[in-house]
């Protein structure tokens, strides 16, 4: 079994809803306050009247609140209103999240058109997180024609100010050739900048490469380094990756109770190559005990998802399963999909 690679764009949406700072000592301060200790009600006293004299950051403030629901009834066009003030006297992070309600259609009718001329107004700012929206915009070709160069171009603006989602994907940019001329070097660099600051995606990314041998020395050690780090945030390719690291003994030694272990930990997030893995694993009793109903189940769901060498599995199987252990597969499947809303 191979490693599972991805090259998939993540799309992040950065809604910034909670980063209110204090700005001046007094009312604006003492709300700040109150609403890290939880006191939304006292903050909310302490923000709406300066947000009726039109302060800019308390009308951002207030937003939030609306839009998270603190002290408040969650409400987004009440929301939306209160940014949209904000917004309109150049307050960039208001001016961001009222991109992401058109975006969106929270608060407002959904229109993407709108979602660019707001994160536009925040990038040209130097605003990190509209610069980064206003890239994924140009990538997706929302709101504005599709356009990997401009998307590069802002991409590279958020990861020279250190925006972890916006160093994965100027990586991805160069290791896909998007926008830039293929480098798998500067794709391992921007990978490794999102990487150090703990960015899941890019942890696995980055073990991808060293796993490959692309942009670096091929690595094993370096590469079961960085799934383990992804592995841990529950990042479920890199845990499904480190399973076969340990299912086949790569640079680890082969320990078939770990690999079962990290299969089953992707496997429980819907991802069908672990779940087929797991299947095969209980099918012939390595790391787990035999168990061909569990073997079937877990190949049923991987099947269910497409994933071939599953459906090829269930019909091994069912061959050596009697009607009962195929009903008991059956609740089985039921009762985890229930579990896990799948």
């Amino acid at each position: 079994m191979r490693p599972i690679f991805s090259r998939t764009l993540i799309i992040i949406i950065f809604m910034v809803l909670a980063a209110i700072a204090p700005v001046h000592a007094g009312p604006l301060e003492d709300g700040e306050a109150a609403h890290k200790q939880g006191n939304y009600k006292k903050a909310f006293q302490l923000f709406k009247p300066l947000a009726d004299q039109g302060h800019a950051q308390a009308q951002f403030n207030l937003g939030t609140m609306y839009d998270n629901g603190e002290g408040v009834k969650e409400d987004n066009v009440t929301a939306v209103k209160w940014y949209r003030k904000a917004a309109n006297q150049s307050f960039a992070i208001a001016q961001n999240n009222l991109g992401l309600m058109y975006a969106s259609g929270e608060g407002v009718r959904e229109d993407d058109a709108a979602a660019v001329g707001w994160y536009r107004k925040a990038a040209e700012q130097g605003f990190a997180l509209g610069q980064y929206n206003l890239g994924l915009m140009y990538d997706n070709g929302e709101g504005v024609p599709e356009n990997n160069v401009a998307a590069v171009k802002w991409y590279r603006k958020a990861a020279d100010q250190n925006l972890a989602g916006a160093q994965y994907n100027l990586g991805l940019m160069y290791a896909n050739g998007e926008g830039v001329r293929e480098d798998y070097a500067a794709a391992v660099k921007w990978y490794r900048k999102a990487a150090d600051q703990n960015f899941a995606p890019a942890q696995y990314n980055l073990g991808l490469m060293y796993d490959n041998g692309e942009g670096v020395p091929k690595n094993g050690g370096a590469a079961v380094k960085w799934y383990r780090k992804a592995a841990d945030q529950g990042h479920f390719f890199a845990q499904n990756n480190l399973g076969l690291m340990y299912d086949n003994g790569e640079i680890v030694p082969e320990n078939d109770v770990v690999a079962a272990r990290w299969y089953r930990k992707a496997a429980d997030r819907g991802f069908a190559p672990a779940q087929y893995n797991l299947g095969v694993m209980y099918a012939n009793g390595e790391g787990v005990p035999q168990d061909l109903v569990q073997a079937w189940m877990w190949m049923t769901l991987a099947a269910a998802k497409g994933q071939k060498n599953a459906i090829e599995g269930r019909k091994y199987l069912v061959n050596k399963m009697n009607s009962s252990q195929i009903e008991e597969v059956k609740r089985l499947s039921r009762e985890w999909r229930e579990k896990y809303n799948q």
